[in-house]
């Protein structure tokens, strides 16, 4: 009886109404995925050729639901009618035409996402894999191949263990696309290479990376072609972490030199050859040893790369109230649409992360070279890059705290002492810019404000009152977004936390405005942070019952009212609070 119905439905789906095909199409796809069922070898053959006849009908409504049919069909049919299934898209992909191209690819990758048994895959990829070497080898166009390399890094990401004995011939002739004259042929090779890389024997492997090295040595290529071809070691280390340090005596100096002597106008050259260096920091990090100081080296130069702008900003001067009018800088900032440097910069700002995430043995040095750079860098135009500096100068602060934890800081030699002598140029530095009209950007300031305190408590007892106008702004201003007043709010708390109530008594006044105000806030996570800020604001104003430092009287019955009105507003978020 079920057969019956599922025959009228494969009628229907033939109908010239492209209504009628759109119904009876979704009525084939609730069919197939009930659990209950089953096709003999007659309607299997049906439903497969039915509903690859249905991708390429001229309603793109039909087309699309008969792909959505593919997902359970898979699972209800032979694994011989899959294969044929995939041979018979692949044939539409390689030879048809070029409207029915892309519905041909999305069907692939979809059966591909739904084979889950490896004697099922076995007998797809003995089929379907040469076919697409074939058709990223041949003449056929960019965009045939580009749909093959999509399709073959479905496949190599979800199976290359599978197909281990063909590993040699794929490699083979995806290297030799590297040099295609096509960009986005080159690019999606990497990807291919890459995707199977873990699996590759030493031996393969050594033959790819040897491979890519000899064309990067060769010095009249092509600056597409070498870019290419550093991206390539670089997702190579990626993939296959430990095991590309045997390589790295090669590989390193050649990146080295290609930043180094790049064209003013090659940025990617430079950018790929950083990210290359930096996922050789992450993820070789015992082979690397030898080569540490020299990538140190050069992320410090070109994290201030910047050719085309000349910085004529002035020094920050030692007072800190300023005219706002005058404080947003950016709004006079030099901009270039075609100015890639950007791109160097925030590539070595990366790359500084991984030394110090990766080698804490180096922190020390990190103060002494790298931490007065990142400083000077919080004054990057380029907003993103900004907080790439932001995050790498805050893993150095964490690093330091994970190290030192439960030691001193007696020595001048180590982290602690050596970040002590850089309060005082961080906070001139953040405080710069907190004045900033940028949302993003105060909020990362606050961040890094944040992590200092965690690390040195009570760094910031003779600093704090240059940061009191920037915590009032954020809490104040009607620009200010939900997530710097939490960030705000959230540093004040732990400053208050960390350092001695009397740090605070010049500054109450200032503060306990907007903090109770905050409490008042419509969304529930800046009232929750105010109030726990609130908790450390009655312990500054009475430390103690013995002593009175400061006349508390004035502050209590506006944070009991403050309080009072929390507790007794229904509309508000009771978890959150």
């Amino acid at each position: 009886m079920a057969n019956m119905n599922i025959t009228g439905i494969l009628e229907k789906m033939t109908g010239k109404d492209k209504d009628y095909r759109y119904m009876a199409t979704s009525d084939l796809l609730s069919e197939l995925n009930k659990e209950s069922f089953k096709a003999d070898q007659d309607l299997e053959s049906k439903l497969t050729n039915i509903v690859l006849q249905q991708l390429e009908d001229a309603s793109g409504d039909v087309s699309g639901l008969a792909v959505k049919c593919l997902a359970p069909l898979v699972k209800k049919v032979s694994k011989d009618r899959v294969v044929e299934m995939t041979d018979k898209l692949c044939d539409k992909l390689l030879n048809g035409k070029e409207q029915h191209r892309d519905i041909a690819s999305i069907a692939l990758k979809t059966i591909i996402v739904e084979v889950t048994t490896a004697s099922l895959s076995e007998k797809i990829l003995v089929s379907l894999s040469p076919q697409l070497i074939s058709g990223v080898t041949s003449g056929k166009s960019a965009e045939i191949k580009c749909e093959c390399l999509d399709i073959l890094g479905d496949v190599l990401h979800r199976f290359g263990n599978v197909i281990t004995k063909d590993h040699a011939f794929m490699l083979t002739a995806l290297l030799t696309q590297l040099s295609s004259t096509q960009a986005s042929v080159r690019k999606k090779s990497v990807t291919c290479i890459a995707s199977p890389a873990p699996c590759l024997s030493d031996d393969l492997l050594a033959k790819a990376t040897s491979e890519v090295v000899q064309l990067l040595k060769n010095k009249r290529a092509k600056s597409e072609i070498t870019r290419t071809n550093i991206q390539m070691i670089g997702a190579l280390s990626r993939s296959v972490g430990y095991r590309f340090g045997p390589h790295l005596a090669e590989a390193v100096p050649l990146l080295i030199s290609y930043c180094t002597s790049a064209s003013e106008n090659d940025e990617e050259l430079r950018e790929y050859s950083l990210q290359a260096l930096e996922s050789f920091m992450l993820r070789c990090p015992r082979d690397i040893s030898p080569y540490c100081d020299g990538i140190l080296n050069l992320a410090l130069e070109y994290v201030s790369y910047d050719p085309n702008y000349t910085d004529s900003m002035e020094e920050d001067t030692d007072d800190e109230v300023q005219d706002e009018e005058d404080d947003d800088e950016s709004a006079n900032e030099y901009t270039d649409d075609e100015d890639a440097s950007w791109k160097v910069r925030r590539a070595s700002a990366k790359c500084l992360s991984a030394i110090i995430v990766s080698r804490p043995q180096m922190l020390s040095k990190m103060y002494q070279e790298a931490c007065p750079k990142l400083i000077d860098r919080f004054r990057e135009r380029e907003e993103n890059v900004k907080m790439d500096i932001f995050n790498t100068f805050i893993e150095l602060l964490r690093q330091t705290g994970n190290v030192t934890k439960g030691q001193g800081d007696i020595d001048e030699s180590s982290p602690r002492w050596l970040l002590k002598q850089e309060v005082p140029k961080v906070v001139k530095s953040i405080n710069r810019q907190l004045r900033e009209k940028s949302i993003k950007t105060k909020v990362g300031a606050f961040s890094v404000l944040k992590e200092l305190v965690v690390v040195l408590p009570d760094c910031l007892a003779d600093h704090f009152g240059s940061l009191v106008p920037g915590i009032e702004k954020a809490l104040n201003d009607k620009s200010s977004t939900s997530n710097l007043k939490i960030e705000a709010l959230a540093f004040t708390r732990i400053v208050m936390a960390s350092h001695s109530p009397s740090v605070f008594h010049p500054y109450i006044q200032a503060l306990s405005g907007p903090i109770l105000s905050a409490m008042g806030d419509r969304y529930y996570k800046v009232t929750a942070e105010a109030l726990r800020v609130c908790g450390e604001l009655v312990r500054v104003l009475r430390p103690n019952f013995e002593a009175r430092s400061i006349d508390f009287r004035p502050y209590i019955s506006p944070i009991y009212k403050a309080i009072l009105g929390r507790l007794v507003n229904q509309d508000q978020d009771q978890a959150g609070s």
